[in-house]
């Protein structure tokens, strides 16, 4: 019996490696996909939170309207219509869209690095691949720091580079981090 429960937990253990291998390698091409076309990868990043924040709008109108008591429905269709209005306008002007998304976006990777960094230091007992996680939170530290300190004139190449060197490591760390895990068999 216990035999079978091994095995079983082997199989579960080798299909999510396997999901796990696949999303990383799909990372890594994405990186540099989005590194050797930073532009395009720019503008289609700003345009698909354009279209978020348009389908975020629409939901929390049609949200408003079926909420209870009258200063929770006004306050609830203001919010509605700035995130419906901020994804028009993004759609309209992506690149003015960039600049704004670079400077959230450089807060989000600063803060992603942070996290990276924290889990890292705790995954050295777990995995001697611990590294690769170290390395890009700290890559995603000096990123945030970079934006901070870069022209907003950048912002049409910088988020595909951000994006695309953040999806790289991550993508590694992910493979490699599997992999040095060891086994209970």
């Amino acid at each position: 019996m216990r035999v079978i429960e091994t095995t079983a937990d082997e199989q579960i253990s080798s299909s999510s490696s396997r999901w796990i291998n696949a999303i990383a390698v799909l990372m890594i091409v994405l990186g540099f996909i989005a590194i050797i076309f930073p532009f395009f990868a720019t503008i289609a990043t700003t345009l698909t939170f354009g279209w978020i924040f348009i389908f975020a709008g629409i939901a929390q109108i049609v949200y408003a309207f079926q909420s209870k008591g009258a200063g929770q429905v006004v306050w609830k269709l203001i919010l509605g219509f700035l995130y419906f209005l901020s994804g028009i306008f993004v759609m309209m002007n992506p690149l003015e869209g960039a600049f704004a998304f670079t400077l959230v976006l450089g807060i989000t990777i600063f803060v992603q690095g942070v996290i990276q960094v924290s889990l890292a230091f705790q995954m050295r007992r777990i995995s001697s691949n611990w590294g690769w996680m170290l390395v890009s939170g700290i890559i995603g530290i000096m990123f945030g720091i970079f934006i901070w300190s870069s022209s907003p004139l950048s912002a049409a190449w910088l988020i595909g580079i951000l994006i695309g060197t953040n999806l790289l490591f991550d993508g590694m760390w992910m493979l490699t981090l599997h992999s040095g895990q060891p086994t209970d068999a």
